[in-house]
């Protein structure tokens, strides 16, 4: 038995730090995208404001009230997404009338701190978010890690859709509980490809017999700086970008991989969509000999447990209705 998907990977460039402008790229590249017959639709890790690329290219960043680095995090508080962001009303429309799925990683702020969050758009239902649990030594300069209440995967008609970004790949439980939840297509978004990305993503295919649609993005020097300015950056931070390499600085390299850990189809180091028609029917034969949530679990000795709760950072204690202070 067969079932067939069009899925693809819009390995593209950001406009970094530039929100707005980059929602309309998505909502772009995604019409392109259906166009050519895909269902499921992915970017890149951080896709909407872009990559800090800064964190890994100029050390400086790191030192104590660095002024170019307080502006450009300024500059990502003002442009972050937020709750039910209006933002958001093109793509859903172009996913609500296509009844495709899309997936893209970008900045969420929630009171004055920022997530790196998955958002998964989805036909005429909430969007979807997963905000980052593992966050890489630089990206804790300045973003939040996200809670168990976001670990969850989408129910499509087809199967289930799931996601993570980056390092969260290498999470050995936070694996096991994204199998568990049964996903038959899994986006893995990084910011590059490199080897070592590919051989975390074919892992996960293999280990959680699901296809992996690994992710990537294509940003250059220039493209920071013109995303910066189109941000309304006021010149402070400037100097701390011209610092960075000249050229590229993130080399896509994404990744279409079946569930046996072939790579199905992979892109280059430029700007494309890379598209691929996978079998659905190819994860219940591989089950046969990997069954990571099953028969490969073993239950009796070994025991996940996952907490859902949303944590604020703040528990109010208040008086009972009987008028005496709570415990």
């Amino acid at each position: 038995m067969s079932e067939k998907l069009k899925v693809a990977i819009v390995q593209d460039s950001p406009a970094p730090l530039a929100v707005a402008q980059g929602m309309e790229k998505v909502v772009a590249k995604t019409r392109e995208a259906i166009e050519m017959g895909a269902r499921v639709i992915a970017f890149g890790e951080a896709f909407l404001g872009g990559y800090p690329a800064w964190l890994d290219h100029v050390p400086a960043v790191s030192l104590w009230d660095h002024p170019g680095t307080k502006e450009l995090h300024a500059l990502l508080l003002a442009q972050a997404i937020r709750g039910d962001d209006p933002r958001f009303a093109q793509l859903q429309w172009a996913v609500d009338i296509a009844g495709v799925a899309v997936s893209t990683g970008g900045y969420e702020r929630i009171r004055n701190s920022l997530y790196s969050t998955q958002f998964l758009f989805r036909p005429k239902a909430p969007v979807l978010r997963h905000r980052k649990l593992m966050l890489s030594p630089s990206e804790r300069l300045f973003l939040g890690s996200g809670d168990g209440s976001t670990l969850e995967v989408h129910q499509a008609p087809w199967g289930g859709l799931g996601q993570l970004a980056s390092d969260e790949h290498w999470m050995p439980l936070a694996r096991a509980a994204m199998h568990h939840a049964g996903e038959a297509v899994h986006v893995a978004a990084w910011p590059t490809v490199h080897d070592i990305s590919m051989l975390a993503s074919a892992h996960y295919a293999y280990e959680g017999r699901t296809f992996v649609l690994a992710a990537g993005t294509v940003q250059d020097k220039a493209e920071m700086i013109a995303g910066y300015e189109a941000a309304g950056g006021d010149g402070s931070a400037r100097k701390l970008l011209d610092r960075l390499p000249e050229g590229q600085l993130q080399h896509g390299r994404s990744a279409i991989i079946a569930p046996d850990g072939v790579v199905l189809a992979q892109a280059g180091e430029g700007a494309e969509i890379l598209l691929a028609e996978i079998d659905l029917g190819e994860i219940p034969r591989g089950l046969a000999t990997m069954d990571a949530d099953g028969q490969h679990a073993r239950p009796d000795v070994f025991e996940l447990r996952i907490d859902r709760r949303t944590r604020t950072g703040i528990v109010d204690v208040r008086e009972d209705d009987s008028g005496s202070k709570a415990a």
